[in-house]
């Protein structure tokens, strides 16, 4: 089935629009739609087996068997409706269409019918008739031809996933709140598998794989199509877990219809509801929302990460509260399967994030312990770049992330950058924000080039030479340093210094400050190279006035604070015989991991600023991959007498161009 096919079923489905409109909201369409194309589908899945359905459901009917197996099996697939009502019939009796249609739905099995629960569709059912709209509604859909003879499993997927993108539209969704393009998911998948491809192939393969965001099911489906393309016989167990209700319906309805089991489809929130909690996997892949804020689950992921540490799933760090792509990771790296001592086992996963991940965060945050913890376990294989524009909802730059607890021997303690920017073809037509596709010879390069990375990076002549690099793990890590200069000062009694000495609370309750005030403004000298000098020569000028030199240590800080002015040759504060920090002058450096900090204290800093120190009690270890820089390559900027001559001849074509007008 081409494209413009699945554009047409979609259109037929969304044209339900024109009947909608006045009674709902743009916004709304799609909770009608939606829950009916799934319906409708079910319905044409079901049709061959209706009658005999119906028929094993009547000999049951008082019995006190549980006819469930039975039904199963009548029916073909893991649902089934015991109903012999349909669509049609149930739009040709507009008076009844309400009532009846809540009966046929009442008549699908449990997990089916859960899934309509999800669309909240009684509710919809009861606002269509209120609108005089239901059996309408209805009609519109008994012409959409959803066979599986007609529109293949995969296919329907092509369709839910025009609808969703339309809804979402609709909605005015943000740009996180997006959904994979097809092609992206089979480039992803065959990224994630390529090492793997030989032992896919071994008899009696069973594998299991997970998507802890896994919206329509997309990514789930292009593993299990792509693992039984490579071993037809293979087992290919898939696993998700869902927080939008109408996504998860419609993926669990996806996996109803392909015979695989819709309970694996999680429904709830990842991070405090985990509907595979101590399980493994051997594959796991994510698309999860950019840049969306964690704050409803802040309680639970904060007691977790704090009661059980590494035990738990968020033991490496927290990221900050508005981007949450981070814990994604880390839910996903605890359920990574365990390498035996013969090398077994294990687990893969591929995650697509935005930029954000790869650099935000100081050495010490949340986001940089993280990253420290992937790195330093030795679980980072690759990070691609991909082409912006490639998704519905938003342009951003995407990336790939690749982790894999058993890497082989020639990629231990190495991560491949990949960048593949310029992989893309211009779309016929755009899509939202999609205006670039991946096309199908775009990805068969990329999986040679990460197949062939490190005999890529070695050969200076490959014609991809300059897209990939290779990385030791430590490379990414740096220590941030604490350079610090000592606080120089001179001391002046000046209107201004006296109104800062005057603010001082500690002065202000002091009983003698009106005349200690009034003996410094008498004061013929009122300025000193050291501190030294200015307390003598203040505390003359008290005792002078028939008053007490005030003591104690914050009526002293209060004073130098105050009459203390910052002075490049003034004299050198100290404390316990040590220079004391300036805080305003105070900097910070990063400094490669491997390196001596001492050393290029010496090299970089001192030959500016030579009384430099560093303070070792703030220096914190950081880890960052900036992807664009190692990438970068400088473009000189063009000669100024060809940028010159290109303005004359502009200007030429413009004085043309008016004599015409003219003329």
């Amino acid at each position: 089935m081409n494209s413009s096919k699945h554009t047409e079923l979609a259109n037929h489905a969304w044209s339900v629009a024109d009947l909608l409109r006045g009674d709902y909201k743009q916004s709304d369409y799609g909770k009608v739609i939606l829950p009916l194309t799934v319906l409708r589908r079910l319905e044409c899945v079901l049709e061959p087996t209706r009658d005999k359905v119906a028929e094993i459901a009547e000999q049951h009917k008082d019995s006190d068997i549980d006819p469930d197996r039975f039904l199963r099996r009548a029916s073909g697939h893991s649902f089934y409706n015991r109903s012999t009502l349909t669509l049609k019939k149930i739009a040709a009796d507009p008076q009844n269409a309400a009532q009846n249609l809540l009966v046929y739905v009442g008549a699908f099995s449990d997990n089916a019918r859960g899934v309509l629960d999800r669309f909240e569709f009684a509710q919809q059912i009861k606002r269509l008739d209120s609108a005089g709209l239901l059996y309408k509604v209805i009609g519109k859909f008994t012409d959409l031809d959803l066979r599986p003879e007609v529109v293949p499993n995969h296919n329907m997927g092509y369709i839910f996933e025009e609808l969703i993108r339309r809804f979402s539209e609709q909605s005015n969704e943000t740009a996180g709140e997006h959904f994979t393009p097809r092609e992206v998911i089979q480039l992803m998948v065959r990224l994630l598998v390529a090492p793997d491809g030989d032992g896919l192939q071994l008899p009696g393969t069973v594998r299991t794989v997970l998507d802890p965001a896994c919206g329509t099911g997309g990514m789930l489906s292009a593993m299990d199509d792509l693992i039984t393309e490579l071993n037809p016989d293979a087992t290919v167990e898939v696993y998700g877990q869902e927080l939008n209700p109408e996504s998860w319906a419609i993926c669990r309805s996806d996996l109803m219809i392909k015979g695989q089991n819709p309970e694996n489809i999680a429904f709830g929130n990842s991070f405090n509801d985990d509907g595979h909690a101590r399980k493994t996997f051997d594959y796991m892949l994510a698309n999860p929302p950019f840049g969306v804020e964690w704050k409803k689950v802040k309680e639970d992921v904060e007691a977790e990460s704090e009661k059980l540490g590494h035990a738990g799933r968020f033991g490496a760090g927290l990221p900050r509260i508005n981007d949450g792509s981070l814990l994604f990771i880390q839910h996903m790296i605890s359920k990574m399967k365990p390498v035996d001592v013969n090398g077994g086992g294990g687990s893969r996963l591929a995650i697509v994030f935005n930029g954000s991940p790869l650099f935000t965060g100081a050495a010490g945050s949340g986001e940089s312990e993280i990253r420290r913890w992937i790195l330093e376990n030795d679980w980072l294989e690759a990070i691609v770049a991909l082409p912006d524009q490639l998704f519905y909802n938003t342009g951003i730059s995407t990336y790939f992330w690749i982790l894999t607890n058993r890497k082989n021997p020639d990629h231990k303690g190495k991560v491949v950058l990949l960048d593949a920017r310029d992989q893309w073809q211009k779309m016929r037509k755009s899509l939202g924000d999609k205006r670039k596709e991946l096309g199908k010879d775009h990805i068969a390069t990329i999986v040679k080039l990460y197949g062939e990375a490190l005999s890529v990076a070695d050969d200076a002549e490959h014609p991809l030479h300059g897209k990939v690099k290779i990385f030791a793990n430590e490379d990414f890590g740096y220590q941030r340093i604490t350079v610090e200069r000592p606080l120089k000062l001179r001391f002046e009694v000046t209107e201004e210094t006296l109104a800062a000495l005057e603010a001082s609370k500690v002065v202000q309750k002091l009983p003698q400050a009106t005349v200690m005030f009034d003996a410094f403004e008498s004061m013929q000298v009122t300025s000193w190279a050291t501190k030294q000098e200015a307390w003598l020569a203040l505390k003359d000028a008290v005792v002078a006035a028939g008053s007490t030199w005030p003591t104690g240590a914050p009526f002293n800080k209060a004073l130098r604070d105050a009459i203390g002015v910052r002075a490049p040759e003034g004299e050198v504060q100290r404390v316990k015989g040590q220079p004391e920090p300036d805080s305003e002058l105070r900097d910070y450096e990063n400094v490669p991991l491997g390196e001596d900090a001492e050393e290029y204290l010496e090299r970089e800093v001192h030959p500016h600023v030579p009384d430099a120190w560093i303070d070792g009690s703030k220096t914190k270890i950081g880890y960052e991959i900036p992807f664009t820089r190692h990438f970068y390559v400088y473009e000189p900027p063009r000669p100024l007498a060809e940028i010159d001559t290109e303005l004359k001849a502009l200007e030429a074509e413009i004085q043309g161009l008016l004599w015409e007008v003219i003329q």
